[in-house]
């Protein structure tokens, strides 16, 4: 189920906003839209070509905090969201029951605002605080993600080990099954393998989507696990 099918950008942000020269924001502007055709969706790129920013307008449009949590949820610690969603237009089909919006680097003030404010059963019964980052990842979206619902999640493999994203991968997989739909940005190998993911690529030169093992996250990773001896010694030469 895609409940999100495509975004599009109405009009350039002014000249005077870092948005003007953001590189995802800039090659959105000259696509008619930016489609999500498969249940899962990952957004990936370097630093810094905004795909994060997408994210992040993507899910204050639908309704979430842009720090995080459902749409029910407002706390706010610092207004340093974007104006990029008063830009976009969103194309819906359908009304999730469920959804979420998790990114890593706003966790510990969402985590803060649950346990405040929150009926911690429903997030498995035990403090966030109390659990190490991924284990408190894991326990959110076994526990909160209900399904079938809109799941936005920016870098989730910050907080997790390669076993732990795997694990990811399979809630992921139960929640799928329900009717869930994911957008996720992200740098990890391990989650873009999710089968008959929709991958974007996001980068100086525009907005692509490509094959897993064609996404330069892929081909790096290989690289370098193949020989690391010798991507070492290319990076670490010494120039004496």
């Amino acid at each position: 189920m895609s409940y999100l099918r495509a975004i599009r950008l109405n009009e350039a942000p002014e000249e005077s906003s870092y948005l003007h020269d953001l590189p995802a924001v800039v090659h959105l502007g000259q696509l008619d839209s930016l489609t999500f055709e498969q249940p899962v969706t990952f957004l990936v790129g370097e630093n810094g070509t905004g795909k994060s920013t997408i994210l992040e307008a993507i899910a204050i449009a639908m309704g979430f905090n842009p720090e995080g949590g459902g749409r029910e949820h407002t706390f706010a610690t610092r207004d340093t969201h974007s104006q990029l969603s008063r830009l976009i237009t969103t194309i819906k089909s359908g009304y999730p029951s469920d959804g979420f919006f998790l990114r890593a680097e706003s966790f510990y003030n969402m985590a803060s605002y649950l346990e405040d404010n929150s009926e911690m059963k429903r997030y498995g019964g035990k403090s966030l605080h109390q659990q190490s980052h991924g284990e408190a990842f894991l326990s959110l979206v076994s526990n909160r993600f209900e399904g079938p619902g809109l799941y936005l999640l920016d870098e989730p493999e910050s907080a997790l080990s390669p076993v732990r994203q795997m694990s990811l991968l399979v809630e992921m997989d139960r929640l799928v099954k329900t009717g869930s739909q994911f957008i996720i940005a992200t740098h990890s190998p391990i989650l873009m393998a999710f089968p008959k993911a929709q991958i974007y690529q996001f980068s100086q030169d525009g907005i692509e989507c490509v094959r897993y093992q064609d996404t330069e996250h892929y081909t790096v990773t290989r690289q370098f696990l193949e020989d690391p001896e010798r991507m070492l010694h290319y990076l670490l030469e010494d120039d004496n």
